[in-house]
């Protein structure tokens, strides 16, 4: 955990130890309407940058997989289909792990797959044991970022695989103006019309202004001692995967 006294919630600053909390509400609202909530905020399109994702992650029936801030499931899912031998689906959020269990159960993964709840941060988990760790739309999310990036690297094995897929820095500036003006005057109007959650879809939209760039990022993983670190940019920067090894 940092040592500053505060952290930033969207635009806001706020005392470090609020942050968890804060985050948990939002979620805890929107948890019934996730998968809405994602496609309003990408108009749909994080549908393909996940599928893209989970062919980067390459998944095998040799794989354990462990999908950190796993939400309603997603890419746990699409890696089991796609031939991931098991995987653990872990999230802070117990509202979010519930509706993720109802769907593992309507898809008969259950028995591939345990639920975890956990904090990123500090992981109840072994040391060199995972082949793979992602995180998807979640690690902007976390308090402390860094220490997210330490526990993935703790469990990865020797050889395994660090992905994260994230709302990035527009790279094209044509984009920009359009893309500013849908996340802060169209992402609120729909959040309150659509999913009923005006303030949840703002802190969202404030939350992706706030994460580290690309190069940044791609920085703070080599500090974690992940190695060989890349990224690539969706949708003209509009989100990126970043990966990063244990070597």
């Amino acid at each position: 955990m940092s040592d500053n006294a505060t952290t930033h919630f969207g635009f806001r600053t706020v005392p470090t130890e609020a942050k968890k909390g804060l985050v948990r509400e939002v979620f805890e609202s929107v948890a019934p309407r996730y998968d809405l909530m994602n496609d309003l905020m990408s108009l749909g399109i994080h549908r393909v940058w996940k599928r893209i994702f989970v062919t980067t992650l390459g998944p095998r029936p040799s794989m354990r997989l462990l999908d950190l801030a796993g939400g309603t499931g997603d890419i746990t899912f699409a890696a089991l289909d796609r031939g991931c031998g098991h995987a653990v689906l872990s999230d802070i959020n117990p509202a979010m792990l519930r509706v993720a269990e109802e769907r593992a159960v309507e898809r008969g993964l259950i028995g591939r797959m345990e639920l975890l709840c956990a904090d990123a941060e500090r992981l109840p988990l072994p040391d060199d044991h995972f082949d793979a760790v992602t995180i998807a739309f979640g690690l902007r999310n976390c308090t402390d970022i860094d220490a997210v990036l330490r526990e993935a690297q703790r469990v990865l094995r020797p050889g395994g695989r660090f992905l994260c897929l994230e709302f990035s820095r527009v790279t094209v500036a044509a984009l920009a103006p359009v893309y500013d003006a849908y996340s802060f005057r169209v992402l609120p109007f729909l959040g309150r019309t659509v999913a009923k959650d005006e303030e949840a879809y703002r802190y969202l939209a404030e939350s992706i202004r706030r994460f580290p760039r690309q190069p940044e990022l791609a920085s703070r993983m080599t500090a974690a001692k992940l190695e060989r670190v890349t990224w690539r940019d969706l949708s003209g920067g509009i989100a990126a995967i970043h990966s990063g090894w244990k070597l």
